[in-house]
């Protein structure tokens, strides 16, 4: 069992969640390879957050999936910013829960195809507490609901960026999110596809705190993880 540290930042603007997430992923790099450190001794590490209204563009992103200007943008009070995760676009909002797992995977005797399908397996068993059915679609990462059917939609997207097996970014689940932001872009690329979330397929609000105890349980499980919590 792998000790990983859990903290739940909440509301936070985009661009410093991912200022954190560098910090941290840097200095476990350094310090997994030269014992070098500044600050805390590196640490695994799961964070969540909500962030505020964003799209993201992944690396390997095409401009051409984002479907509004900058005028338009500025009236939702929506960012747009390029970052140096896989995946092309998605939507970041307040309703969402954003996971990101800054771990050291020798630890964990995986790969990174197989972290992917486990961190899959997270949501895919969170869901099923709820009573939804999730599942994978073949060649697209992330979690979809009737993945095979004409009605296939997407409640939670996944990019990940790696460096000498230790991972940054992760998942975005919708839990109460806006979805009506989702039709300013081709999400993940995908043009014929829809997305959803728990509030809409269960017709109701979901308690989102409720939502990462058990996103927290199913990992912890599946990734054979003792979590510690720690302040903000």
């Amino acid at each position: 069992m792998t000790q990983v540290y859990y903290r739940d930042l909440g509301l936070m603007d985009y661009n410093l969640a991912w200022q954190l997430q560098e910090e941290l992923f840097t200095n476990l790099i350094r310090y997994k390879t030269t014992g070098e450190y500044t600050g805390e001794i590196p640490q695994n590490q799961l964070l969540f957050f909500e962030h505020p209204h964003v799209f993201t563009l992944g690396k390997s992103g095409s401009m051409e999936n984002l479907l509004i200007n900058q005028a338009q943008l500025a009236e939702k009070h929506a960012q747009f910013l390029r970052i140096n995760r896989g995946g092309d676009i998605t939507y970041h909002g307040p309703g969402q829960i954003v996971g990101y797992p800054i771990l050291d995977l020798e630890l964990f005797h995986l790969g990174i195809k197989k972290y992917v399908h486990q961190l899959e397996e997270v949501i895919i068993e969170t869901l099923a507490h709820y009573g939804i059915q999730a599942e994978r679609l073949e060649g697209a990462t992330g979690v979809w609901l009737d993945a095979q059917t004409s009605k296939a939609r997407k409640i939670c997207a996944m990019g990940i960026r790696s460096s000498r097996y230790v991972t940054m970014h992760g998942f975005a689940l919708n839990v109460n999110t806006d979805l009506s932001f989702f039709s300013h872009i081709n999400p993940c690329g995908f043009t014929e596809k829809s997305v959803t979330s728990l509030a809409k397929e269960l017709k109701k609000e979901i308690n989102i705190f409720e939502v990462k105890d058990i996103l927290r349980a199913k990992m912890a499980s599946i990734f054979d993880i003792d979590f510690l919590s720690r302040y903000k």
